[in-house]
């Protein structure tokens, strides 16, 4: 299965593996998933630790190094991905957050999140 991982989910497994959810960590072990992450996680990250937000200090160049080393595949940002942000509903304001939502809804790729509000979507989001 490919999964898309959202950006907390990345920067918890990036500073420790103990801080992603139980369920999170058995889909990231299991083999035969591929994982993914998104370049509007990358900028997210680029543009919040910038802001001195406490939930997003990582730099955003080793962040996206060491998923490319540990074998996350690079979903880049298409504009198939954007279009589709407006049919989404307004149910989450993040931009970053609802760019991933439609990233995977377009890819037919599962999105793991620990977000509630990005649960609520229909879809491919998987709550973990």
């Amino acid at each position: 299965m490919k999964l898309l991982l959202d950006t907390h989910l990345l920067i918890w497994a990036a500073d420790s593996m103990e801080r992603v959810p139980v369920g999170a960590r058995a889909l990231m072990a299991d083999q035969d998933n591929e994982l993914f992450f998104s370049v509007a996680s990358i900028w997210e990250v680029a543009i919040k630790s910038g802001l001195n937000r406490s939930d997003f200090q990582v730099d955003a160049r080793m962040l996206r190094r060491g998923l490319i080393d540990n074998g996350y595949g690079e979903m880049p940002i298409l504009s198939k991905h954007v279009v589709a942000i407006d049919t989404l509903p307004f149910i989450h304001k993040d931009p970053f957050d609802r760019l991933l939502i439609a990233q995977a809804m377009v890819e037919g790729i599962a999105l793991l999140t620990d977000d509630v509000t990005m649960a609520q979507y229909q879809g491919t989001i998987r709550l973990v």
